[in-house]
């Protein structure tokens, strides 16, 4: 059945939407499971088992496969659990009554599947009469799920290193594929060639002569050049992307991807005038790939879907990413942190996001990826590190090791937020010959790192009472900079009707367009950069923040452009226009550092 809703629920951190399908897609709702934590997966797979009285058998460590096991025990559970509530909705009782009334009032107003419940129920309101209608309308949400395709570390068994297949990421695509689920696997973070290969292993990620596609893939982007570079390797192997997941490099919550200083307006243009040469293009490629693998190819170029995210945070931005991009989905993500029948978040860390204003909300450098991450100032997990460093003993124990990625001192890897990693990283500093400043600056790099990948599970954990042990108490919390307005916790029906323009939950006034502050994060961004780069710099950095500033202001003339086009659209950005001058000659203001003779040789 069509999608009931112009809006999905990304995935954020770890656990935050672990189990939000369960919550929301009796609702028609979209939402996404992460699968970088299979421990916490299963501790969660054991308090379903029991609240619902079902049969638990551990899967324990000591068995072969276990990862991708448990990832796919947990996703089968979810999925039933999720159809027992939607098929109990469905059933037209009076115990369901409110639960059919609610699937309706969310909907849009511009839903004919709404207009035509309101229509049969305007009279009076008969579950008899409309439970055939309802079976034969109502649909469930998409129960997707994110694998992060870079977190992929080997794996041991005493000592040994086991083959490719066992590598972290490659185990959760393998408990994904061999799941129930109809749904999409959403790869972010950048190209796995060997993890993309992998994807062939499993028929579910191949059409059928008709184009359907049990398990579609959903690559997430930050501009169209890598869309097109990633669509065309899984083309070559006879694998469709279905969806291009576009999202904002700095805009956004978790993990940010700056590229090259491309905003998001641009990047949305080029994708919305491309999209019939990219899915032409990869089709040419793909038809041949599956022919050659003794597949019979769809006759037809498969439907490609574009969805935005990062940032949005008004109907209005809602509107226009579907009006003017041509967008199928719009991500709303940090907003629904504070609506507990949607996401899974402790109350002392909802309570912190309640009262978090611009100052607490930044973009850090605390990620054992090394890639900028956004971050809540004073969240718990922060708290503790901070403890262990005043103690001397800096890092994490690293109880679950998802990142144990470098192989500095390991070839099993170990991870720079851990405490063994940041002993003997510390070591070799002592051993530098550093004046006092050069050894503060080089030991604050390296034990600013933080154990995310237990931070970003444990607040499930916490929500739900269990056990944190192994874990500790601490939590990460990955907002994105939208946060700041949103200040109370939300009903389900509070949030979408904001994202629907039926109310507004921002009560503030000072919020600016999300392709302003989108801007402004990148401004800081350039001027944080240029600043770590001014006493020695490099021509390939030069060459980098050239192209940067090039690219930022590229975007700033696309938008001054774009409001003299459409200005009835953008009534909150044809009050940004005196704001996007001063940036374009703040921009102008920024001199880049000249390289050292000896950087251009």
């Amino acid at each position: 059945m069509a999608k009931k809703h112009s809006f999905h629920i990304p995935v954020m951190g770890i656990g935050f939407t672990i189990d939000s399908p369960l919550k929301v897609s009796p609702f028609g709702i979209d939402s996404v499971i992460s699968l970088v934590d299979d421990i916490l997966l299963e501790k969660l797979r054991k308090m379903y088992c029991e609240i619902s009285e079902l049969p638990y058998s551990e899967i324990t460590e000591k068995m072969e496969d276990f990862r991708a096991k448990r990832i796919t025990s947990y996703l089968n559970l979810i999925q039933n659990l999720a159809e027992e509530k939607f098929e109990a909705l469905k059933s037209a009782t009076q115990e369901s009554s409110n639960e059919i009334k609610k699937y309706f009032s969310i909907l849009p107003d511009s839903s004919s599947l709404k207009q035509e419940f309101n229509t049969l129920t305007k009279e009076h309101f008969n579950l008899d009469e409309i439970k055939h209608w309802l079976k034969d309308n109502l649909s469930m949400g998409s129960i997707d799920v994110n694998i992060m395709t870079k977190v992929d570390k080997d794996n041991y068994v005493k000592k040994e290193q086991l083959p490719t297949e066992y590598n972290d990421a490659h185990a959760a695509l393998r408990g994904y594929a061999t799941s129930n689920l109809n749904s999409s696997l959403i790869l972010s973070a950048g190209m796995n060639p060997r993890l993309y290969s992998y994807l062939e292993q499993f028929e579910d990620f191949f059409p059928d002569e008709n184009g359907y596609i049990k398990k579609k893939i959903v690559l997430k982007v930050s501009d169209y050049r890598s869309a097109l570079i990633q669509g065309k390797f899984l083309a070559k192997k006879g694998l469709w992307v279905s969806e291009y997941r576009i999202e904002s490099g700095l805009n956004c919550g978790g993990h940010a991807f700056a590229t090259d200083g491309y905003l998001m307006g641009p990047i949305l243009e080029q994708f919305k005038n491309e999209k019939e040469d990219l899915a032409a293009s990869i089709y040419s490629i793909f038809a041949p790939a599956l022919e050659r693998k003794g597949k019979k190819a769809p006759k037809n170029v498969l439907p490609i879907k574009l969805t935005a995210q990062g940032g949005v945070g008004t109907s209005e931005e809602h509107d226009f990413m579907l009006n003017h991009y041509n967008v199928d989905s719009v991500g709303w993500g940090t907003p629904f942190l504070l609506v507990p029948e949607a996401t899974t978040v402790d109350n002392a860390t909802v309570k912190q996001l309640v009262e978090a204003k611009e100052k607490d909300l930044y973009l850090s450098n605390i990620s054992p990826l090394g890639i900028p991450f956004h971050s809540l100032r004073g969240n718990t997990k922060d708290e503790e590190k901070a403890k262990n460093i005043a103690k001397n003993r800096p890092g994490s124990s690293c109880p679950k090791k998802f990142v144990s990625l470098n192989k500095d001192f390991e070839d099993s890897g170990l991870c720079v937020a851990s405490r063994q990693y940041q002993h003997l990283k510390l070591q070799e500093l002592d051993k530098e010959k550093l004046t006092e400043q050069q050894y503060k600056l080089k030991y604050e790099k390296i034990v600013e790192k933080s154990c995310t990948c237990v931070g970003l599970g444990t607040s499930a954990l916490l929500a739900y009472g269990l056990d944190t042990k192994t874990e500790g108490p601490g939590v990460s919390i990955c907002p994105g900079p939208n946060m700041a307005y949103y200040s109370k916790i939300m009903k389900l029906e509070e949030m979408i009707d904001h994202i629907y323009g039926r109310a507004n939950v921002i009560t503030r006034t000072d919020r600016p367009h999300m392709f302003i502050k989108e801007l402004g994060i990148y401004l800081n961004y350039l001027e944080e950069k240029i600043e770590e780069t001014k006493n020695v710099i490099t021509a390939k950095q030069i060459k980098y923040l050239t192209t940067f500033k090039n690219n930022l202001n590229e975007g700033i003339t696309y938008y001054q452009n774009l409001f003299i086009k459409k200005a009835s659209f953008l009534k909150e950005l044809e009050l940004g226009k005196s704001v996007l001058d001063n940036m374009a000659i703040e921009i102008e203001k920024m001199q880049l550092p000249k390289p050292l003779k000896s950087a251009l040789t």
